[in-house]
C-alpha cells in the first residue's frame, strides 16, 4: 500500500528525544488509565495454544502465526492477535469484583496486515478488562468509560504539551458519539470508511457505536469477532451494539484515526445469537466458549488501546515507525527517507 507523504512535513522532535517522549506518554497514560477505571497490571502471555478459543479471530480470515511445541507433544501453539478473551478468563481466575479490572501489555504479530502510515506487523496496545454487573450492560454505561479513557488521552496530549510547547494539541475538549447506522442512514453513497472520515473530521473525536452487525444497507459497518464484543444487543438507542471505536481527526495526515476497539462484552445470550449470525456456531464447544455458556466468566466491559497509536498520535508523527521498530517494503522506508521521514 502507497504511503502518505504529508506536505511541508516538520519533524518536532528528534529521534533521540522521541525515545524519551515515548516512556512519558506510555507510563503517563497507563497510570491514568488505571487510575480512572480500577485496573490493576497484570502479566500477559505472547502465545497460547490453538484450539482453546483464547485467541482474537479479529476479522476471521487473518492467519496467526503459529508454531510447534515440541516439549509437550507437538501441540500447536499461536501468536496473540489481541487478548480481548484471554482478560475475561483472567477477571475470573482473580475473582476481580464488579467496579475492578486489570491491564496488561499487549504484544502481537500480524503477518497479514497491510503496511502504511498506521499498521504495522507489530502491535502493542494496553489490553484492559473490568469486571461489570447485569445492570451496567447499557450504552449509558458504555458512554461514560469512553469519556474517562478519552479525559485519559487529554491529560496525556496536555503533559506532552507542557514538556515540548512547540506539540500544540489538536484535540476537542469532549468526544462525540455517533451511531454507525445513523452515519450509514446520513452517509448511503459512502463506503463506511468514508463515513468515518466525514465524521471524524468534522468532530475531531468521535465513537462510533455498533461494530459488527448488518445495517440497512446488509453490510457490516466493520468487521468484528463474535465471540467478545456485544454487537447485536439493542443498546437502547433504536440501535444495535454496546461496542465501538474511537476515532481521532490526524491533523498530520489528515485522516480518521482509531485509537481503540472496545465494547461491553458478550453474554450468554448475545454469543449463541453472534455465533449464528456468523455462521459459526461450533465454536460454543471450545474451552472459553463453553465456559462462557456455563456461566463461569464474569460479566465485563474491556478493549484495547493503541500504544504506538498514542504515541504517534500525540508527537505528531507521519508513520507508525517513527515511534516503533518493525519492518517495512523497501519502497517505503526509501519514500520516507526523501521526504525527511526518519524510522527507527
Amino acid at each position: 500500500m502507497a504511503v502518505i507523504i504529508p506536505q511541508k512535513y516538520k519533524l518536532k522532535l528528534l529521534p533521540e528525544t522521541t525515545e524519551i517522549a515515548i516512556k512519558d506518554i506510555k507510563v503517563f497514560f497507563q497510570d491514568k488509565l488505571s487510575e480512572a477505571l480500577n485496573l490493576r497490571r497484570v502479566t500477559a502471555p505472547l502465545f497460547v495454544l490453538s484450539g482453546t478459543g483464547l485467541n482474537d479471530d479479529l476479522n476471521g480470515v487473518e492467519k496467526p502465526v503459529g508454531f510447534d511445541v515440541k516439549a509437550i507433544g507437538g501441540r500447536h501453539a499461536e501468536v496473540v492477535h489481541s487478548l480481548a478473551k484471554w482478560k475475561r478468563t483472567k477477571l475470573a481466575d482473580y475473582d476481580i469484583a464488579p467496579g475492578f479490572g486489570l491491564y496488561t501489555d499487549m504484544n502481537a504479530i500480524r503477518a497479514d496486515e497491510d503496511l502504511d502510515n498506521l499498521h504495522s506487523l507489530y502491535v502493542d496496545q494496553w489490553d484492559w478488562e473490568r469486571t461489570i454487573e447485569a445492570a451496567d450492560r447499557n450504552l449509558g454505561f458504555l458512554k461514560d468509560i469512553v469519556k474517562k479513557i478519552y479525559s485519559a488521552i487529554l491529560d496525556t496530549e496536555e503533559m506532552i504539551y507542557r514538556r515540548f510547547p512547540h506539540i500544540t494539541p489538536t484535540l476537542p475538549r469532549e468526544i462525540t458519539f455517533v451511531h454507525a447506522a445513523d452515519l450509514q442512514k446520513q452517509y448511503p453513497d459512502l463506503t463506511p470508511r468514508q463515513r468515518e472520515h466525514e465524521a471524524t473530521k468534522k468532530y475531531g473525536a468521535v465513537f462510533i457505536i455498533g461494530i459488527g452487525d448488518t445495517l440497512a444497507d446488509g453490510k457490516p459497518h466493520d468487521g468484528r469477532a463474535p465471540d467478545y464484543d456485544d454487537w447485536s444487543t439493542d443498546n437502547g438507542e433504536g440501535s444495535t451494539g454496546l461496542n465501538g471505536d474511537i476515532m481521532l481527526w490526524n491533523t498530520v495526515l489528515d485522516c480518521p484515526f482509531e485509537i481503540s476497539s472496545m465494547g461491553i462484552r458478550v453474554d450468554p445470550g448475545a454469543l449463541r445469537c453472534q455465533l449464528d449470525k456468523a455462521g459459526c456456531p461450533e465454536r460454543a464447544s471450545l474451552k472459553f466458549h463453553k465456559a462462557l455458556l456455563d456461566g463461569k466468566l464474569p460479566l465485563s466491559i474491556g478493549g484495547g488501546i493503541g500504544q504506538s497509536r498514542l504515541c504517534m498520535f500525540i508527537l505528531q508523527k507521519a508513520h507508525i515507525g517513527e515511534v516503533q521498530a518493525s519492518i517495512w517494503p523497501d519502497e517505503q522506508v526509501e519514500a520516507l527517507a526523501e521526504a525527511g521521514i526518519r524510522l527507527i
